[in-house]
């Protein structure tokens, strides 16, 4: 299966889409351009808003409004009137970092991790942060904060920090947020690129964007095997998620950066947003009531 363009955005690193059910739309991000994206489903119109930081990851918040990572610090986005409201820094005191993903679990928490501008080892962190502002730290010496996904019945906590090329496993306690016991369910080989974002679909396998692996390739955290691969035309993918009003189309996100002019002029396409029909459904994003 080979996905296909759904809208040329040429974003320098596009991340974080998000199916919103309310607004029948499509959301993702450019870090780098701080530009925020909405595609709707069926009048195939795009906005846009655009904010002086950098913009790793969107969440649904309540009515209109959205959650933001921008830079370091969670905020609270109304899409009707603008307003931009400043929540929680996370890393005050470390001016070289921002968020690079982040997700809610099905109780309302933000879960989201840091890294290194200059991808410094070990120099970001994963947090969970609840209703008041209340973060705990979850992985440390974190390089590339990555995908955060959960198992269906809520047991398991996925993670992915890219460079180890690899997607480990916690158990998760969803009372009380906590994880232990990580053990490594995934092992991605360099030659298929590195694992980036991911989703998860109606039978808990997990489809992961393998960044210069051309491709979104769908795992089995039970047993460590690859399933199949969904095609993407550009080297660099970075995320997806599922969408649409019936949950079976991938949205797939990419990103230009790093690229020569001559790698753009060979892969033209690079930074757009993709999408590919599934036989298989995902799941619906769980949202942040606060």
């Amino acid at each position: 299966m080979e996905a296909k363009l759904l809208y040329p955005s040429e974003c320098i690193l596009a991340e974080g889409p998000l199916w919103h059910p309310e607004r029948n739309s499509c959301f993702w991000v450019d870090i780098e351009g701080g530009v925020l994206y909405e595609y709707g489903w069926d009048s195939q119109q795009v906005n846009t808003w655009s904010f002086d930081h950098k913009l790793a990851f969107v969440i649904q918040g309540k009515g209109s409004e959205l959650i933001l990572g921008l830079d370091r610090r969670l905020a609270r986005f109304d899409l009707q009137t603008e307003k931009l409201e400043w929540l929680e820094d996370l890393e005050p005191n470390l001016p070289n970092n921002r968020f690079n993903d982040g997700a809610c679990d099905r109780r309302g928490r933000i879960w989201a991790g840091t890294m290194d501008m200059d991808t410094k080892e070990g120099g970001g962190t994963l947090y969970c942060i609840e209703e008041g502002g209340t973060s705990r730290k979850k992985v440390e010496n974190v390089s590339i904060s990555n995908g955060l996904a959960w198992s269906l019945d809520n047991r398991t906590f996925y993670y992915i920090d890219t460079p180890t090329q690899k997607v480990q496993a916690f158990h998760f306690d969803e009372a009380s947020g906590d994880i232990v016991g990580d053990k490594d369910v995934i092992q991605v080989p360099n030659d298929m690129g590195s694992p980036d974002g991911m989703a998860v679909d109606a039978e808990g396998k997990l489809w992961i964007a393998h960044y210069g692996g051309f491709g979104v390739f769908r795992w089995d955290p039970s047993s460590g095997r690859l399933l199949e691969k969904i095609d993407v035309p550009v080297p660099n993918v970075t995320s997806c998620a599922f969408a649409g009003p019936d949950l079976d189309v991938l949205i797939i996100t990419t990103a230009r950066e790093n690229m020569s002019e001559a790698d753009l002029a060979k892969y033209p396409d690079s930074g757009g947003i993709f999408y590919a029909k599934t036989k298989l459904k995902g799941i619906m994003p769980f949202s942040c009531p606060w």
